[in-house]
């Protein structure tokens, strides 16, 4: 017989999830008052051991264009910032600081947000590949109307922070699949940008099209939400950010314990490696860095998938190496969601992007982060055979 499992989150229902299950109290005793809001059945807690390690970093200070939704760089400035990460991977933390230190003693990292974009995918099916063709035109030419629409908020169900940006249709037989590209301020805007595609499909097009579409899906999946994708590699998803930093020769034989030669000869047999693969990526963990900080900063942790998605180069210049990352797709947000949450608030202030107007702060931290643990996992591995690599996880890798 299945158990009666109470879903709401106040006292009595959380008491009723804790005695239900055969568990030591630990995961409880925590005051889950601030958390009632974060999610459903919520139960108890799970802490997360937090790393902080220093990155200087060059950091623009950008705004939104309008109407166009383009970025403007208002203002540049060299800082030391104090990066969290909350993590349980050996080595981890001490990699991503020596890659930190090396960029540091090489004038730092630079960084650039150049796009900011969030699409939700639909998709109206049609009875014929004529009539989503149709349908496609009629869309393309309806976008400006669709701004104005939307601005009004004719429905109470649309957010005014949401933009409209741009409509990208593909009609593959009778289907037209529709990319709504929005802006949505400082937060990620998942919730805000598909109560207004959702508008979109229901209260335009099928009220207005000259096409009447037999289905209607608010979520097709073209775009690649949470999963990696070429569509977002290329034209991004959230905020597209370059780090890149000039590593001197010295910096690299001293601190990496490795030389521009043999990063070169790891960069081009991993690229290689990477077409070989199909891989959606030119880099070797971005992952780690990003999910660290995504989990110390509140961020939806399923975003590590598109936000983890990166282009890594490195050419050698005079004097070094200059190495850069691109992260096409990273989402991220300063307002809403588990931004707002006890210890997520805490380390957010203490990177200075908590609250309005930090989200594109937010994105060049993760992105010279980012770049700092490539640049020292990428030294590990161009040793011989290596060794570097294999003794970090040896000696830090816990079980044998």
């Amino acid at each position: 017989m299945t158990r009666r499992w109470p879903r709401k989150n106040d006292p009595d229902s959380i008491r009723a999830r804790q005695e239900a299950l055969p568990v030591d109290g630990e995961v409880f005793a925590h005051d889950l008052g601030p958390w009632v809001g974060a999610q459903e059945a919520l139960t108890g807690a799970a802490l997360i051991p937090v790393a902080v390690v220093p990155v200087i970093v060059e950091l623009g200070e950008y705004e939104l264009t309008e109407p166009d939704g383009g970025l403007a760089e208002r203002s540049r400035g060299l800082e030391e910032v104090f990066v969290p990460l909350a993590h349980t991977e050996g080595g981890l933390s001490a990699s991503l600081q020596r890659g930190a230190k090396a960029a540091a003693e090489s004038g730092g990292f630079r960084t650039y947000v150049i796009r900011d974009r969030i699409t939700r995918a639909s998709c109206f099916v049609c009875k014929s590949a004529a009539e989503a063709l149709e349908l496609a035109r009629w869309i393309e030419d309806e976008v400006p109307a669709m701004r104005e629409w939307v601005g009004s908020a004719p429905v109470p169900e649309l957010s005014t922070r949401a933009r409209l940006r741009e409509v990208k249709t593909h009609v593959v037989g009778p289907m037209c699949h529709v990319l709504w590209s929005w802006t949505t301020g400082d937060a990620v805007g998942p919730n805000m940008m598909t109560r207004n595609s959702y508008a979109l499909n229901m209260g335009y097009v099928l009220e207005r099209a000259p096409v009447k579409p037999e289905r209607t899906m608010l979520e097709a999946n073209m775009g690649g939400d949470k999963k990696p994708s070429f569509e977002f590699f290329q034209s991004g998803h959230g905020k597209t950010v370059i780090a890149e930093c000039t590593l001197t020769d010295e910096a690299v034989r001293r601190v990496l314990r490795t030389t521009v030669d043999d990063l070169l000869e790891l960069a081009w047999a991993g690229t290689h490696g990477a077409a070989a693969s199909g891989m959606q990526s030119v880099a070797f963990t971005p992952a780690s860095a990003i999910a660290a900080l995504f989990a110390a900063t509140g961020q939806d942790l399923g975003m590590v998938g598109t936000s983890s998605m990166a282009h890594g180069t490195g050419r050698r210049v005079e004097g070094g190496l200059n190495v850069a990352i691109r992260l096409p797709g990273l989402e991220v947000g300063t307002v809403g969601g588990g931004t707002t949450l006890p210890y997520a608030r805490t380390w957010l202030e203490l990177i200075g992007c908590a609250g309005p107007g930090k989200v594109y702060r937010f994105a060049q931290v993760v992105a010279a982060a980012t770049l700092a643990l490539e640049i020292s996992a990428s030294a590990a591995m161009s040793t011989a055979g290596s060794e570097n690599f294999f003794r970090a996880h040896h000696e830090r890798g816990g079980l044998r």
